[in-house]
């Protein structure tokens, strides 16, 4: 059961204008905070610890907000976004921030800006490289537990996941990226990732994914048509498939992959994946999460049947 903090009219005295004379004096700004969390805990303890302390939070505001001057309103938004979620359980955000006294001819009260957003479109801003927008859109299906991220290179989706509690395998025949993966990981102290060199490419012998293993699988930009039964196998009932590469399409228009035989046909994804039920599928042209030009993909979300006498 969730519920909300609110804080309204919080004042304090910050140096925030775009020219030097308006951030040379400490001037008048105020927020309002709707913050939300699960409720019911303190509802049955009656313990502070339970619950967000407002007191605390405010204090935190009023802190970041006195300690450094900015020439945007917005550039002070996201300080207070990025430390509240740092460092209280909310899951969502709403925030007033406005100056009182603006200078400003005709305005009598206040200018200022609103921001609402979720713990999960932070995580998502903060990103570096961003995840792609459809493992975002469809997070919501990936059970939490143990994930594979299929030549996983750098490890862009191992890190996204692992930052929001999954316990994330990275496997990619590129010794050099699952490095720079580790490296990143101790940088941003992210823990429950392992990963591990492997060519997937068509062996002589099948690819050792395990049976079972995984909550949850995802590949994105790679296709390599024999590895799909070991994917399935490697699914644990219930366990969600998310997939995402290049179709024909793309190489047509814009003659990427270079070769063909690297591209899904129209409908191939489908068939490549038996006996999982479909979640989602959707092909054609789609953006990407980094603004550069729209590619024309397949997606496809599946899930992995639960064994008889099992239930959701």
């Amino acid at each position: 059961m969730g519920g909300h903090v609110v804080i309204e009219q919080l004042e304090f005295r910050g140096r925030c204008g775009v020219t030097p004379e308006e951030r040379a004096r400490p001037q008048a700004l105020a927020v309002d905070l709707e913050l939300d969390y699960r409720l019911e805990a303190a509802g049955l303890s009656d313990d502070l610890g339970d619950t967000i302390d407002y007191a605390k939070v405010a204090q935190r505001v009023v802190d970041i907000g006195t300690a450094q001057e900015s020439q945007l309103l917005e550039t002070l938004a996201e300080r207070l976004l990025a430390a509240l979620f740092d460092e209280f359980s909310i899951s969502r955000i709403k925030l007033w921030l406005r100056k009182l006294h603006p200078p400003i001819s005709f305005v009598t009260r206040s200018v200022g800006i609103n921001i609402e957003r979720t713990r999960l479109a932070q995580q998502v801003l903060r990103a570096d490289p961003p995840p792609a927008q459809f493992l975002v859109q469809q997070l919501h299906r990936l059970p939490k537990g143990k994930v594979l991220d299929v030549a996983s290179g750098s490890g862009r989706h191992t890190l996204f996941l692992a930052s929001l509690g999954y316990q994330v395998e990275a496997v990619d025949r590129d010794e050099q990226a699952l490095a720079k993966l580790s490296t990143s990981a101790r940088v941003r102290q992210l823990t429950g990732i392992s990963s591990r060199v492997l060519d997937l490419e068509p062996p002589p012998q099948e690819p050792n994914l395990g049976h079972e293993t995984y909550d949850g699988i995802l590949i994105f930009c790679y296709l390599n048509r024999p590895l799909f039964p070991y994917l399935i196998d490697a699914l644990k009932p219930g366990g969600v498939l998310l997939y995402e590469t290049f179709t024909v399409d793309n190489h047509v228009q814009h003659q990427h992959p270079k070769h063909r035989e690297f591209c899904l046909e129209h409908g191939e994804l489908l068939s490549l994946t038996p006996g999982l039920r479909i979640l989602h599928y959707d092909e054609g042209l789609h953006e990407r999460t980094n603004g550069s030009e729209s590619v024309y993909t397949a997606q496809l979300a599946a899930q992995k049947p639960l064994a008889p006498g099992l239930s959701t």
